[in-house]
């Protein structure tokens, strides 16, 4: 992984970009300290799938019946 400063990424910005298309990652750092990682871009992302979760999540037969009255005081800071 290489690390440069925010002048040098500055400066070589395009040439930055083409290392992380070949898959490597580039920190930048200020004053040195690392501030920011330059990775690549993933173009899929997160999908999510219908159905994952079935079956697998309960909520009690209780889950929306009223709170108690000590509980809502205590949101209300009485």
């Amino acid at each position: 992984m290489e690390q440069v400063n925010i002048h040098q990424a500055k400066t070589h910005l395009s040439k930055l970009v083409e290392k992380v298309l070949d898959g490597q990652e580039i920190i930048i750092s200020k004053a040195g300290k690392p501030v920011a990682k330059l990775v690549p871009f993933n173009k899929t992302g997160f999908t999510r799938k219908l159905g994952l979760m079935k079956g697998k999540i309960r909520m009690s037969a209780d889950f929306d019946a009223p709170l108690p009255e000590s509980i809502i005081e205590e949101f209300e800071g009485q």
